[in-house]
């Protein structure tokens, strides 16, 4: 899973980076309604992959624990504070991920 897991973010960097460096040339020189799609672009980016990645973190530390509380009852209060710790920590990056789509998405109107 891991080495799939790599080898499609290998794929997507090296097909996106060509359209990111790339210029306009066109009248003017400058920008033009292409940087409105690379933006759009950005910010569905921006908080698909966090949300994505915090979906599957909070699931793999959600059944790690509930696991860990199945085999030992009494270690419930010991695994649910950590465990809570971590998932806010989990969803703080998926917010700083809507914070910059939020910026992104402002800078396209």
């Amino acid at each position: 899973m891991k080495k799939i897991i790599s080898m499609l973010t290998f794929a997507c960097t090296w097909l996106m980076a060509s359209s990111a460096f790339a210029q306009n040339w066109g009248a003017g020189g400058g920008g033009g309604s292409s940087d409105k799609g690379m933006y759009a672009l950005g910010a569905a980016l921006a908080i698909a992959l966090p949300a994505l990645g915090g979906a599957f973190g909070q699931g793999r530390a959600s059944a790690a624990a509930l696991e860990s509380i199945g085999r030992n009852p009494n270690a419930a209060d010991k695994v649910f504070v950590p465990m809570l710790l971590g998932l806010a920590l989990i969803e703080s990056l998926v917010i700083y991920g809507f914070i910059i789509a939020i910026i992104l998405q402002g800078k396209i109107g």
